[in-house]
C-alpha cells in the first residue's frame, strides 16, 4: 500500500498541481472511526474514535468543523477539523443520516430517517431549536449557496422536499426517480440532481421552477452525485463503478471501474479530481476528473460511508 500510495501521490502532484491542498474526512462506519487523508500525499493523517456507525458526514465551508451523524448513537459529533478533536455531540434522537451546514456556518441540518423530519441545529450553541417536517426516510440533504433553501431527498416517497430556511417550513415537494438517497446543488444554485436508488437514475431539478426536467439512466443502485468539469459523477453501488453524464445534454459519457460498493463522492475545490468511498473495497479512490480515470487510492477504515460534503480545503 505505500508504494500505491506514493504512486498516487506521485500522479496527484505531476497532474494536479494545487488540488492537492485539501483534506478527506471519511466515515468509516463498521470500524466507529472518522479517517483524514491528506490528498496532498495520499495519506492518512488522522483517525478519530466516533461511535454510533457514523455514516454522515458535512464539512463546514470556513472549514473549522465537521459534523458527523451516527444512527445508532442518536447523536451528532462536532469534529474540530484543524486539532483532529472531538469538540461536542449531540443528542438528537431518531435515526440521523445525512447532514448539511449552512454557507454561513451558523445552522447544522439532520435528516431523521425514522421521524420524516429534519432537525435544525444551532452551530454556536449546538442544540436543536427546530423540526421540520419533510417526506418519509429523509436522506440526504443539501443547502443552495445563498443559503435560502433546504433540499431533502425523501427516499420512500419518491421526492424532494424544499424548504425555505428562513420561514423553516416546506414549501414544495417535486417528484422525482424511485428512491431518492443522495442529493446535489450546482454551484449557481439552479439545478438539483438525486441518485435515484430505485430507478437507477438521475432526477434533474430545476429550482426555480420548482420540478424535474429529466433524467439521466446511471449504473446500479446510484447513491450520490458530485458535480465538476461540466458533467455529473454518480457512485453505482452495485455496479463497482462511477457513472459519468454530460450536465448540458443529460447524455451518458462513461463508467469508471472504482471498486466495490462505492457511496460516497465528491470534487475537489478545483474540480480537478472527484474522490470516491468504497464500501466494500475499504478504499478512498482518486479520479481525475478531466481525464475520466482513476488515478489512485488510499486505505481507508472498515466501511466507509463519507455520505455528505466530506472535503475540507486547507488554504
Amino acid at each position: 500500500m505505500l508504494v500505491l500510495a506514493a504512486l498516487a501521490a506521485s500522479l496527484c502532484h505531476a497532474s494536479l498541481g494545487s488540488a492537492a491542498a485539501e483534506e478527506a474526512f471519511v466515515t468509516n462506519q463498521l470500524s466507529d472511526d472518522l479517517m483524514v487523508v491528506d490528498l496532498a500525499t495520499s495519506r492518512s493523517v488522522a483517525t478519530i474514535p466516533i461511535g454510533g456507525k457514523p455514516a454522515g458526514v458535512a464539512v463546514s465551508v470556513d472549514g473549522r468543523f465537521a459534523y458527523v451523524t451516527s444512527p445508532d448513537a442518536k447523536a451528532v459529533t462536532v469534529v474540530d477539523a484543524a486539532t483532529r478533536q472531538v469538540a461536542g455531540r449531540i443528542e438528537v434522537g431518531g435515526g440521523p443520516l445525512g447532514i448539511a451546514v449552512t454557507p454561513d456556518g451558523r445552522t447544522v441540518y439532520v435528516a431523521d430517517w425514522y421521524a420524516a423530519a429534519v432537525r435544525v441545529i444551532d452551530a454556536a450553541s449546538r442544540s436543536i431549536t427546530a423540526s421540520i417536517a419533510v417526506g418519509a426516510s429523509p436522506s440526504g440533504l443539501a443547502v443552495t449557496p445563498d443559503g435560502k433553501l433546504l433540499l431533502s431527498a425523501d427516499r420512500d416517497d419518491d421526492s424532494v422536499s424544499v424548504v425555505d430556511t428562513t420561514t423553516r417550513q416546506r414549501k414544495a415537494t417535486i417528484k422525482v426517480g424511485t428512491r431518492p438517497f443522495g442529493v446535489t446543488i450546482d454551484a449557481a444554485g439552479e439545478r438539483a440532481y438525486t441518485a435515484n436508488v430505485g430507478s437507477d437514475d438521475v432526477s434533474v431539478i430545476d429550482l426555480a421552477e420548482g420540478r424535474e426536467i429529466g433524467r439521466v439512466p446511471v449504473g446500479m443502485r446510484p447513491y450520490a452525485v458530485a458535480l465538476t468539469q461540466g458533467r455529473g459523477f454518480v457512485t453505482d453501488q452495485y455496479g463497482g463503478t462511477v457513472s459519468v453524464f454530460d450536465v448540458a445534454t443529460l447524455k451518458p459519457i462513461k463508467r469508471i471501474n472504482v471498486g466495490d460498493y462505492p457511496e460516497g463522492i465528491a470534487a475537489t475545490a478545483d474540480g480537478k479530481r472527484v474522490i470516491v468511498a468504497c464500501w466494500e473495497s475499504n478504499t478512498l479512490v482518486i479520479i481525475d476528473a478531466v481525464e475520466l480515470k482513476k488515478i489512485g487510492e488510499v486505505k481507508t477504515g472498515d466501511g466507509p460511508r463519507a455520505f455528505g460534503a466530506f472535503l475540507r480545503r486547507t488554504e
